[in-house]
């Protein structure tokens, strides 16, 4: 069986050592947030995540979710998991405090999302579509909806989706049929049918909360004409008790490849009473708000993944014998070495390992962005950190979800044939992460997104705010010659990001195929710059760290280690991205489509 062992040395070094300490002081949710409290949430989330989330993973997966008689039945554990989950206030971890949340910090709320999709993908779901849900009622639903809703959604008695897609068109919006009447009591009625709608029924809460898109009679053509409804299972009075059955029902699940434990659903509303949310046909708008986080947590999923994949390869690799190692027995008196001493196992191994706490460093980072986007005091750093979190999005869903299916799959080629069998449960971690290259928008489309929006966004400021960031921390650094071989390749391929985004940004301006053909390689070319930047800042605090040696001397000397592989060993991957992109997109658009 697999294990797991939540990362929580790594969080607390990220946190403590690594991220603006002067930033982290002026958001609001510091008064909350004193070391103490910190070490206590990490330290409760990896016992929750251990103990109580872990041990129900293969059975989610084995006996996945049931469809009877128009209700869904989760699997065993899950619901009892979830009882747990809200007595133990973790719903409100980062929620505002006016409706029953702690406001901790949004980097505490990632680190505790890592924690929960590594231990169980599945399961995570459940909550993750909530926090989405009461999130975007927050930020845009009125002042009586905000009362009506979000105190039984903050603790976790009520659940949240969002309804999006349609049998006839996935991802553009704009073909949606779903409708809304305006009812004589100012609410609305909706009718249509939603797809692969994630937690659309379960039996783990009182009630769910849908966000539904939809149009109105009078609604124009096309993503302008869509407006955004609250639509709940249950009506619900004025005093926030359940009412009757509202016309919302589960009409079947499916079947998937993995996460099988979460209930993939369609759903039907006939005439059921919904609330507009914010203004008509600005609904697409709103809706985005949820997107961005879920596509923000899908990146984590792919992380938490990879996490857990790397530690279970570990353990395997330590364990089994076989073959001699290279240079010569390192244990002549076992049979065979273990596989951990041979260098294409530990090629897989390290690469796993750069790339989760080298993107642990960026997710962390940029929820410390989303954060003082919408609170910090100051107004210029608000919006600053409001191009980066814009930024990020696109290369945190794409690239983090690229890598995690990469290195779930390391996990089994490490673990060789016993990898591709069920009882050994790695298999599952592939399968689980290969739905997130897809949903929340493909990662092709993210990378459209990054190259076709971001890179003209607010004048360049957006795709400005990285460079800022990357030519500040190497300012602060300056000539430290101990920091050299950290600063070298970051700056090196800083200069080839820019100079590529130089070209993508005048041919496409004369070739929009230019960028699409570009847009994949392009996101994949940022990515690796962000991770170097995010490894320097690392090294810089590792190296900070082993005069005070509060992680102690072997932590900041791997963290080293490991910086050091991937500025030598997948860094430089950056110069064959540059050489593709630049290929142009003739050779790639030339054949015929008949000719396929």
């Amino acid at each position: 069986m697999p294990i797991y062992q939540a990362p929580v040395t790594d969080f607390r070094f990220l946190i403590n050592e690594v991220l603006d300490s002067s930033q982290r002081g002026a958001l609001p949710s510091a008064e909350n947030a004193d070391d103490e409290i910190v070490d206590a949430v990490l330290t409760e989330a990896a016992k929750f995540c251990e103990s109580v989330l872990q041990p129900i993973n293969a059975t989610g997966d084995t006996e996945g979710c049931r469809f009877e008689n128009g209700e869904v039945r989760t699997p065993s554990g899950f619901g009892q998991a979830y009882e747990a989950y809200c007595e133990a206030g973790w719903p409100g971890l980062t929620s505002d405090p006016e409706f029953g949340g702690q406001g901790l910090p949004l980097y505490l709320g990632l680190a505790m999302a890592e924690m929960v999709t590594a231990s169980n993908t599945s399961w995570g779901m459940y909550p993750a579509l909530s926090h989405g849900a009461w999130s975007l009622i927050h930020r845009h639903g009125s002042e009586e909806q905000k009362s009506l809703f979000l105190p039984n959604m903050i603790s976790g008695q009520w659940t949240g989706t969002m309804n999006l897609t349609e049998s006839h068109c996935g991802t553009d919006l704009g073909l949606i049929r779903s409708r809304a009447e305006p009812d004589d009591d100012g609410r609305y009625r909706i009718s249509g049918a939603k797809i692969w709608i994630s937690a659309g029924e379960h039996d783990l809460a009182e009630n769910i909360i849908h966000l539904v898109l939809a149009r109105l009679p009078d609604a124009p053509e096309g993503t302008r004409g869509i407006s955004l409804f609250i639509v709940p299972k249950f009506n619900v009075n004025g005093d926030g008790s359940l009412g009757e059955r509202n016309g919302v029902q589960c009409a079947g699940i499916d079947h998937k490849m993995g996460i099988k434990g979460s209930a993939t659903c369609e759903i039907i509303f006939d005439n059921a009473v919904g609330y507009l949310v914010g203004e008509p046909h600005r609904g697409l708008h709103y809706m985005f708000t949820m997107m961005n986080a879920a596509r923000l947590e899908t990146g984590i999923q792919g992380l938490g993944l990879a996490s857990v994949a790397y530690q279970n390869a570990v353990e395997f690799a330590r364990e089994r014998l076989q073959g001699r190692s290279l240079d010569g027995p390192k244990f002549p008196n076992k049979p065979a070495d273990p596989i951990i001493v041979h260098p294409d196992v530990r090629r897989m191994l390290m690469i796993s390992r750069a790339f989760i706490e080298g993107a642990r460093g960026i997710g962390l980072w940029t929820a410390l962005k989303l954060e003082c986007e919408h609170f910090h005091p100051d107004e210029a750093i608000r919006t600053q950190a409001g191009h980066w979190v814009a930024l990020m999005t696109p290369i945190i869903k794409a690239w983090f979800t690229d890598m995690g299916f990469e290195v779930t799959n390391h996990g089994v080629q490490v673990h060789g044939g016993a990898g591709y069998i069920l009882d050994t449960g790695v298999e599952q971690f592939v399968r689980d992460a290969r739905i997130t290259k897809i949903y929340e928008g493909t990662n092709g489309i993210q990378a459209l997104d990054l190259v076709g929006r971001k890179l003209v966004a607010a004048n360049g400021e957006t795709v400005k705010s990285f460079f800022d960031e990357a030519e500040g921390l190497l300012a602060d650094i300056g000539d430290d010659e101990s920091m050299s071989e950290f600063t070298a390749p970051l700056s090196s391929t800083l200069e080839r990001l820019k100079s590529t985004t130089g070209w993508v940004y005048q041919h496409m301006a004369k070739n929009p195929l230019e960028a699409g053909a570009a847009s994949t390689d392009y996101l994949h070319l940022f990515a690796l710059t962000a991770m170097a930047w995010s490894w320097t800042l690392q090294a810089r605090a590792a190296r900070q760290g082993l005069d005070n040696g509060a992680m102690g001397e072997s932590f900041y000397n791997n963290k080293l280690i490991t910086a050091r592989f991937f500025m030598q060993r997948m860094l430089p991957d950056t110069e064959g991205l540059m050489a593709r992109i630049m290929a142009g997109s003739e050779s790639m658009m030339a054949m015929e489509a008949d000719d396929f």
